[in-house]
């Protein structure tokens, strides 16, 4: 079956034709980057159209700025991407959007996106079993039932009620800027059992930071905690990718150039050099929103020294089965309890969003944490299967067909403490601007936050916005 990596595209190359659902192919948006030579004068150079190059281009073209957005891909969305396979919809890897993020909420148009919410809670399988929690905000009847299950004692139960009531009652910016530790240290100090961590919050949480050890930093871990209190996990009716293309359909014609990879910054901002030798003059300066790795080759000099940390690397393979059937009918993510085997969390995705299959089918999507480099892509896709016949029927799993695998080997910046979430400065030279999650807070939101400070900054930097 095939597998997906995710690699940019050199500028000289054509990409094949595409298979991501993508309302805006043809787009006037986007030229190929052998359709330009050079960009206009006084134009800001933006790099990476992901959600932090969306954001700082939208916050550009409102200010009226002119502005180049190059992409080193086919499409729009960076990590946030959509492809479609025979009907099915295949977002590239576990995400979720949640409709709680502030920034998200004031750049985003919601009913455009037609979020589908999950069940407030989820499945655990512990003990040979699924057992249920639910949120008792939401649902209190169901919520009182799942206090005498396994899934932790209730008290634990009290507390996880009691974290979010604090998370919700304090202010983003306090959030993300307390005094730190560890996810792990923080739910011990705050009185959690064993047993809710292991069957529950480990791998709920390991789901979202793709960090079985809980060793990010507990601001994620609070900010993340309110946002899922004051909000919906969803997901959008066309795909996650639909995030991007939004922000994309915004765009001035003609602004956005993909398969358009850079391969040199000029240290002043002056201008960027892309990997077939086109040199983009960039009058107004220079915006770097690029993943980690990339703006590590970028822009070295103006990034923090590495440090040495074990393990840190957060990566992650997603695996797509269709299936005739869905063994639960309920739009509800499964966490693995168990302690054993490799899968972290799974859900059945047409359940969420009916539109993620066609009709008669169902998504299936399993999650798991790491990059597991030893194994083939039909190795892990047996040894899934095998797992999971242990939580449904052999029969059920055993129909099951491989659509397709995704390994996604830079899913997260490392966010251990000690981290800057708040006030890191986008200016980091003369011209020249950093923006993404890694600079931020890796999350959706973070990353439109940083590229809207990016564009912000340097607008008030060359005079086209009062101070």
């Amino acid at each position: 079956m095939k597998t997906l990596l995710l690699s940019p595209l050199p500028c000289s190359s054509f990409a094949p034709p595409k298979t991501q659902h993508a309302p805006l192919s043809p787009s006037p948006h986007a030229l190929s980057s052998s359709a330009v030579t050079s960009s206009a004068p006084s134009t800001v150079v933006v790099i990476g159209a992901g959600l932090s190059g969306l954001a700082a281009a939208t916050h550009l073209a409102s200010a009226a700025v002119p502005f180049v957005l190059l992409e080193a891909s086919d499409d729009v969305g960076g990590r946030v991407r959509t492809d479609s396979l025979n009907g099915f919809l295949l977002d590239r890897g576990f995400q979720i959007f949640l409709t709680a993020y502030p920034e998200a909420r004031r750049l985003l148009h919601y009913p455009s996106l037609r979020l589908r919410p999950f069940y407030p809670g989820a499945l655990v399988f512990h003990g040979g079993r699924l057992h249920r929690i639910t949120d008792p905000f939401r649902l209190p009847l169901l919520g009182l039932a799942s206090l005498l299950n396994p899934i932790g004692s209730i008290p634990d139960k009290l507390l996880v009620g009691l974290a979010r009531l604090a998370a919700a009652s304090r202010t983003d910016a306090d959030l993300l800027s307390a005094p730190e530790t560890t996810i792990a240290q923080r739910l011990g100090a705050a009185g959690f059992s064993p047993s809710i961590v292991e069957r529950f919050l480990r791998p709920f949480l390991a789901g979202i930071f793709f960090d079985p050890d809980l060793a990010t930093s507990s601001r994620l871990f609070d900010f993340i905690f309110k946002c899922l209190a004051l909000g919906d996990n969803t997901l959008p009716s066309a795909g996650i990718g639909a995030i991007p293309e939004q922000l994309a359909a915004r765009l001035p014609p003609g602004s956005l150039r993909l398969r358009s990879r850079v391969a040199a910054v000029d240290p002043g901002g002056a201008s960027v050099t892309l990997e077939c030798g086109e040199v983009v003059s960039a009058d107004l300066g220079v915006i770097v929103a690029v993943e980690q790795p990339e703006a590590e080759t970028l822009v070295p000099q103006f990034l923090p020294p590495k440090q040495d940390k074990t393990g840190t690397v957060r990566s992650t393979v997603c695996l797509y089965f269709s299936a005739d059937r869905a063994p639960v009918t309920e739009p509800i993510l499964i966490l693995n309890g168990s302690g054993e085997g490799i899968v972290n969390n799974m859900f059945f995705a047409s359940n969420v969003a009916p539109s993620y299959a066609p009709e008669g089918k169902t998504l299936v999507s399993v999650s798991l944490v790491g990059a597991f480099p030893e194994r083939s892509d039909d190795e892990l896709a047996a040894e899934v299967v095998r797992e999971l016949a242990g939580w449904f029927t052999p029969e059920e799993v055993g129909a099951w067909r491989h659509l397709r695998t995704y390994r996604i080997g830079f899913a997260q910046p490392d966010q251990t403490p000690p981290t800057n979430l708040t006030a890191r400065e986008p200016r980091v030279g003369a011209g020249l601007y950093l923006c993404g999650d890694h600079w931020s807070s890796a999350t959706f939101d973070g990353a439109l936050v940083s590229g809207r400070k990016a564009a912000k900054a340097l607008l008030k930097d060359r005079g086209l916005v009062q101070a």
